[in-house]
């Protein structure tokens, strides 16, 4: 069952990385007096009683931003546009202290053309005068501000529990039943889009179509050898026109949402570049929340003018990936329609590995055993 997605947004030096790490119950995010210090999204699962969710924090909001000799400053409102479209709920935080401000009216204007429910929370209201200072902030024209205090944990569980009457129903984010999930993930211009179209385009393939799990999308159910794979699709994966310049650059929030409802990911590598530090920060979201993982060199048709062989080139994947030595590693070309099979069957391996189910006693003697060759230290 997929996760939804709470985001975090407001000016710059208000607290949203102090009241992420209290959503999560983790220094997740950096916390300092300077402002700016969060410049990308930071992301996070967290679990407010029985409600599992997926929180976002963002850059501050710069009324500068976008404008000329402001790369910095655009490159963060981008971010910030990425997780609000993708976002559930929303929570605009404002500084009680400082009263309304220009960066926080920008703020509510691009929330309040969502139309997606939102929550201003007053922050730093830790006294009376403070809290009752809060209804200035009736101004932006959004919900009922809710004072509270992220770094004292004052008013943050009313706030959680505000959160949760809003996200979506669980019953309405169901997945459908199928034997695999399979997430496509990876930067961009590594042919994502093209290998989706590859997988679904064959004469065995196609059984239906599943309107609007992701936004902007279409999952795809496939039959392969027997088996039914859905195909987990990353929102605005097919409508590429539809993204804006420069934000598709911030593709992880994508990647992690496409990870959250999968059994297991295909991070899909360029043969002309073999790994980026982008593409082992996306392998990163795929182990940490516990899914298989399938490493596809893509464009492989292009490996004679490459001058590359698939054990050299496995080698490399092999240097940069070693924190997953157990990846599988497979070659294809979208573009040619070739590996797909092997891609295919060899994900499918990988899930049946992830699905198994370990005795008790083999557990505990596998890790007494690790413990006793690597005693921890007094």
């Amino acid at each position: 069952m997929p996760k939804p997605l709470v985001a975090i947004v407001g000016r710059p030096n208000v607290g949203k990385s102090t009241l992420f790490n209290r959503l999560v119950g983790r220094q997740a995010a950096i916390v300092s007096e300077v402002a700016g210090t969060t410049r990308d999204r930071v992301v996070a699962e967290t679990n407010w009683g029985d409600r599992p969710f997926i929180v976002v924090d963002t850059g501050g909001i710069d009324p500068l931003a976008g404008s000329e000799g402001q790369d910095l400053g655009h490159e963060v409102w981008a971010q910030i546009e990425v997780a609000v479209a993708e976002a559930d709920v929303i929570i605009l935080l404002v500084d009680v202290s400082v009263g309304v401000t220009a960066p926080d009216r920008d703020a509510a204007q691009m929330i309040r053309a969502t139309g997606k429910p939102v929550l201003v929370a007053a922050n730093k209201a830790d006294n009376e005068e403070r809290e009752a200072a809060a209804v200035e902030f009736y101004e932006l024209g959004l919900d009922d501000p809710l004072p509270i205090s992220a770094y004292h944990n004052v008013g943050v569980s009313d706030l959680v529990a505000e959160v949760i009457a809003r996200l979506p129903p669980e019953s309405e984010a169901a997945e459908p039943e199928a034997d695999l999930r399979l997430a496509i993930v990876g930067r961009t211009n590594v042919g994502k889009s093209l290998l989706l179209n590859a997988i679904t385009g064959e004469e065995r393939a196609i059984v239906s179509d599943i309107p609007g799990t992701t936004r902007d999308s279409l999952d795809s159910v496939i039959a392969h050898d027997g088996a039914t794979i859905h195909l987990v699709d990353t929102a605005g994966i097919r409508r590429s026109g539809r993204i804006k310049p420069g934000i598709e650059r911030y593709s992880v929030l994508r990647a992690v949402r496409a990870i959250d409802r999968a059994d297991v990911a295909v991070l899909v590598l360029d043969a002309s570049e073999l790994t980026t530090a982008q593409d082992t920060h996306v392998a990163s979201f795929v182990l940490d929340a516990s899914k298989g993982i399938v490493l596809a060199i893509n464009k492989w048709d292009l490996s004679g003018e490459l001058g590359l062989d698939e054990n050299e080139a496995t080698d490399i994947v092999r240097r940069r990936f070693k924190f997953a030595p157990y990846a599988p590693t497979c070659f294809i070309s979208a573009l040619r329609g070739t590996g797909l099979d092997t891609l295919l069957n060899t994900a499918r391996e990988v899930q049946e590995e992830w699905g198994k189910q370990l005795p008790r006693y083999g557990l505990r003697r596998t890790v007494m055993n690790a413990v006793a060759e690597h005693p921890p230290s007094a």
